[in-house]
Parts: structure tokens; C-alpha cells; sequence
């Protein structure tokens, strides 16, 4: 197999509106008598009186804005306002200090606060923001930059302290009502709604990964909600707000949560161990049809593993690399085993790969993998290592 051009990205969508022109009619060949102007209508007054809405239907309008009012007064004080501080060198004027903010919010009444972990990378020193104005010093306890959660921790009295819920975001619905509490460019405990818009999106964080099973929503997010919560009408944290897609910096209504499950199952690791350990195939591939060209004989889609870290699990359970040469301008793999399904689904993608054993699989966790060896297909079990740190 030789390596293939790289895929195109996807052309921007380009709605091009067409402009419709009434011609006039041709012309007669003898001029006409010009008209005598008509006289000008008196214009026709119609007084419309609005019908009021039957009681019922103001009564439902009444009550999902109270179970909106509700919901923000009881998880609002769960909220904070982050500002990280860090030092960073100027050409022109040397070290000069640079703040940034974030929201994040409650955990426990130990003073836990979950966060993304964009909004506390590389400070140097962290402010917390209590509901009630008091700023606090604060620890990071542990991060992820994978999954982008962080947990820091604060010494506040207990009465101050007002966890959250934790929902699911499994059982959400693309049209179900979702509310986000944060504080956008600085406006502290700003509440906005919007509904889920699509469900299980991949997003690439700034490291460069993928990250699956996202919440997609249309409630307002700018910078400053990144580790506020996303909540549903029972004020439940479904999903933690970290990303927006926009070209001008600001809401277009594109916005990306986290979901809870993944704040389940990472921020109990961060705060036990300080780090999450990641699942780990210990295989390095290629991409079939988008970075190589597929043999005739062999599958069209699948990863090509061209590399196996000696002594990793890949290479306990008896997993091949293909041997590598380079012939002329190109690099030619021979060989090597062909992954094409992990635990019964079909696997095209690294992206696809990674997703499934970091949403749903542990260290020392098993996975079942079919690879194609030659003209065979073989169903290999692997348990999962930890990702080296």
C-alpha cells in the first residue's frame, strides 16, 4: 500500500440567493396618449383588536417561565466566576501580567469545582468567585486536557458551598428545552436558554483530538461560559459548556457541551488521583483510503497498524505491524494487520477508534477486535493499558 493524497476538507456552505428582475413589456411601434392621472383612494383605516389569549394558554406560558425563574434561582448559587492569572513575556514591554475568566460550578460541600480545563491551563495563580461576591483562592486539583475538565478546590465555609445535580445527558432529545448559567465576556451569573440541537457531535479540541458524543445547543454561549453548566428543566447539570463554532468570536447559535457522563466518569479520577488514565490499544495507524490507497484484494476501509509498542497490549494479544519502506518519493507498508471492527462496530477512522475505547471502555477493560491478516479474518481479544503519561 502506498500513502495516498490527504482528504479535502469539506467546502464551506455557500447559499447563493437568486435575484429575480420583471422585465418590461415590448413597446408598441406608434406612441401611445398619455393617460390623465387618476385620482388618489382615500385610504381604508381597519382598526384590528387583538383576540387575548384563553386563559389556559397564558397559565402554560406562566409556568414554563416560573420553572425557568426556578431553576436559575436554585442552581445560580452553585455558579462561579474563574479568573486565572499568568505571567507571559512581551517583546516591547517584558513580563506583563494576562487575566482570563471562566464559570465552573459546585461540586460538593468539600469546595470541588469542576471547570473546563482550558480556563486554568498554565495559570499561575486562580480566583474563585462565590455567588455571594467572596473571592477565594484556588488549587488545581486535577486535569484533563483530553476530555477539557478540571477540577479545582477552594476553602470556603460549608454553608457557602451549594452543589450541583448531576443529570444524564443520555436521555436528552434534540428539541428538549436546555438552560446555561455563566458569565459571558465578564457578565457574571447570565442565564440563557436554548434548546439541544443535535446530539453525539465530534469536536476537536485545541491538542488536536477528537472528541465524541458532544451536546450540540443553540442557548447562547461566548466566551466566559466555558465550564458552566448546562442544565435541563430540572435544573440537572447535563452537560458542562466548552466550545462555540463562530467566525466572528461570538454566538451564532452553535454552542458544545460536554455531557454528564463524561463529568462522571472523569471528574471522580481527577480528584482521587489527580489525572484520568486512559484506556490504551498501544497501536500506531493508518487510515485506509484516506491515507493510503487500499490493496485490490484487501478491505476498503479499516487501519492499517504500522506500528506496535513492544511489550503493550496490542502486542500481547499477538497484534502485526506492516513493515515499512521508503521507494522513491513514496512510503510503501507491506503487510501488517488490518483493523476493521472493534466490539461489533465498524471501525474507518482513528476518531472512531478513540471515541469508543475513551467513552466506553476502562483500563483493563477488554475489547474484541476483528483484523484482517492476509487473506484471513481474525477476531483478537485485547485488554486495555494505561495510556503512558
Amino acid at each position: 500500500m502506498t500513502e495516498a493524497a490527504r482528504r479535502p476538507r469539506p467546502a464551506a456552505l455557500l447559499l447563493v440567493g437568486i435575484v429575480a428582475s420583471v422585465g418590461v413589456g415590448c413597446g408598441l411601434a406608434t406612441a401611445l396618449p398619455a393617460a390623465s392621472p387618476a385620482a388618489t383612494p382615500a385610504p381604508i383605516v381597519i382598526i384590528a383588536t387583538p383576540t387575548p389569549l384563553p386563559p389556559e394558554a397564558v397559565d402554560e406560558a406562566d409556568i414554563a417561565e416560573q420553572r425557568i425563574i426556578n431553576v436559575y434561582e436554585r442552581v445560580s448559587p452553585s455558579v462561579v466566576h474563574i479568573t486565572s492569572r499568568t505571567e507571559v513575556f512581551d517583546f516591547w514591554r517584558g513580563v506583563v501580567p494576562r487575566e482570563g475568566s471562566g464559570s465552573g460550578f459546585v461540586l460538593d460541600r468539600e469546595g470541588n469545582i469542576a471547570t473546563n480545563y482550558h480556563v486554568v491551563q498554565n495559570a499561575q495563580q486562580i480566583e474563585v468567585l462565590l455567588a455571594d461576591g467572596a473571592a477565594y483562592p484556588a488549587e488545581l486539583i486535577g486535569g484533563d486536557p483530553y476530555n477539557d475538565l478540571a477540577v479545582l478546590r477552594i476553602e470556603a465555609p460549608e454553608d457557602l458551598l451549594v452543589p450541583v445535580e448531576i443529570g444524564s445527558a443520555t436521555s436528552l432529545r434534540v428539541g428538549q428545552r436546555v438552560i446555561a448559567i455563566g458569565n459571558p465576556f465578564g457578565l457574571d451569573w447570565t442565564l440563557t436558554t436554548g434548546v439541544v440541537s443535535a446530539l453525539g457531535r465530534t469536536i476537536e479540541t485545541e491538542n488536536g483530538q477528537a472528541l465524541g458524543e458532544v451536546i450540540q445547543t443553540d442557548a447562547a454561549i461566548n466566551p466566559g461560559n466555558s465550564g458552566g453548566p448546562l442544565l435541563d428543566s430540572a435544573g440537572r447539570v447535563v452537560g458542562v459548556n466548552s466550545a462555540i463554532r463562530s467566525p466572528s468570536g461570538g454566538s451564532v447559535g452553535i454552542g458544545f457541551a460536554i455531557p454528564a457522563e463524561t463529568v462522571l466518569r472523569v471528574v471522580p479520577e481527577l480528584i482521587a488521583r489527580g489525572y484520568y488514565p486512559h484506556p490504551w490499544l498501544g497501536i500506531s495507524t493508518r487510515e485506509l483510503s484516506y491515507e493510503l490507497r487500499p490493496s485490490e484484494s484487501g478491505p476498503e476501509h479499516g487501519l492499517l497498524i504500522v506500528e506496535v509498542a513492544r511489550g503493550g497490549p496490542a502486542d500481547r494479544a499477538g497484534l502485526q505491524a506492516a513493515e515499512v519502506r521508503r521507494q522513491g518519493r513514496e512510503i510503501v507498508f507491506t503487510g501488517g494487520d488490518i483493523l476493521v471492527e472493534a466490539d461489533g462496530r465498524a471501525i474507518k477512522t482513528r476518531d472512531e477508534l478513540s471515541i469508543l475505547l475513551e467513552n466506553h471502555k476502562r483500563v483493563g477493560d477488554s475489547v474484541d477486535l476483528a483484523v484482517v491478516r492476509g487473506d484471513e479474518t481474525l477476531d483478537v481479544t485485547v485488554e486495555l493499558g494505561e495510556l503512558p503519561r
